[in-house]
């Protein structure tokens, strides 16, 4: 039974219907009491606070996370193989599909419609399919096994993946990561699992590697740089071998870009999500920016290049200021 209420409470529309519950609370109490508040300056203060509250939820929910942005950016490499010249990566992060229910189920497949019709050449997913536990995967099993590209669609696990926000048995919790994993590849994807694959195109080919979800304090830390590059046959340093391999590394959370890939090895473009760009942004400033100094965009350092994505979705369904969207990443040689 506490299971049950759990999870009603923790449903994705529940975190709406709460705010809703506590604004409509404050509005009533703000019609009893106008008279009683004997400074104008105080009634407005007030008034204005609780507009702004219902026109950013109504906002957020209803337009703000309906929208969807496709977009492009051009990245440059004096060491990409010349074959890849023009390259098209399609990423998406962070569906967080458990989300996609009841009128927002129709918004999941026009973001699949998105993908598809940029025609690209890979496509990457950077972590964060469900919310908390599979079954929210098999619910959209049919819409996202849509999702081809020529050279394959590749994907990493997020820190939702891990089914770590239900409390259960470890042996439950392992059934429900297995499950997560499984789901993940019927989907036709290549789940990569601190692993990589070799892309060829005629003698030219680039590395795609993929680490397992790697964060700080709660988050699961499980990437593993010379199990991902299968050290020391991938990665060569120049001083040994001018021919170094093109790295592009899948990773859901950024930190790591810092902490571990950049000392670690030598990706030149890492691709990451787990931000959402902190899903609010007032005139361009998010909170989150204080925790996260690469919340969205491209981020360089030297010629390696660091692309977070602010993603798709989100637990709570709701965004300001902060699009979902698909990001199209065009490779060029410099």
């Amino acid at each position: 039974m506490m299971r049950i209420v759990l999870k009603t409470l923790l449903a994705p529309d529940a975190y709406v219907w709460i705010a809703v519950v506590l604004l409509a609370v404050l509005t009533v109490a703000l019609v009893f009491s106008w008279r009683r508040i004997h400074r104008r300056w105080l009634r407005w203060l007030y008034s204005i606070g609780l507009l702004g509250g219902w026109y950013f939820l109504l906002y957020g929910t209803f337009i703000g996370f309906t929208r969807l942005t496709v977009r492009q950016v051009e990245l440059s490499f004096s060491d990409l193989p010349a074959s890849f010249d023009g390259y098209r990566i399609v990423q998406f992060s962070d569906a967080h599909v458990g989300s996609y229910t009841g009128w927002r189920e129709g918004l999941l497949q026009t973001a699949i419609d998105s993908i598809m019709a940029q025609k690209a050449d890979m496509v990457v997913y950077t972590g964060d399919l469900q919310n908390k536990l599979p079954q929210e995967i098999r619910s959209h099993q049919q819409t996202l096994s849509q999702i081809r590209a020529k050279d394959g669609v590749y994907s990493v696990l997020g820190n939702h993946d891990y089914a770590e926000y239900v409390k259960c048995c470890p042996e439950e919790a392992e059934a429900n990561c297995l499950e997560t994993q499984q789901l993940e590849k019927s989907l036709g994807w290549t789940l990569l699992m601190n692993e990589h694959r070799v892309v060829r195109h005629g003698s030219d080919s680039i590395i795609i590697a993929g680490m397992e979800n790697d964060g700080e304090g709660r988050f699961p830390a499980l990437g593993d740089i010379p199990k991902t590059l299968d050290y020391p046959k991938i990665v060569r340093r120049p001083s040994i071998d001018d021919a170094r391999p093109f790295i592009v590394m899948l990773e859901h959370d950024p930190t790591s870009w810092r902490r571990k890939i950049l000392p670690e090895c030598e990706a030149q473009l890492t691709l990451s999500g787990h931000t959402h760009g902190g899903q609010f942004a007032f005139w361009g400033f998010s909170p989150a920016q204080f925790k996260y100094s690469e919340l969205g965009g491209v981020y360089r350092e030297g010629d390696r290049v660091l692309h977070v994505t602010t993603g798709l979705g989100g637990v709570v369904p709701v965004r300001f200021g902060v699009t979902p969207e698909i990001v199209v990443i065009t490779l060029r040689k410099k």
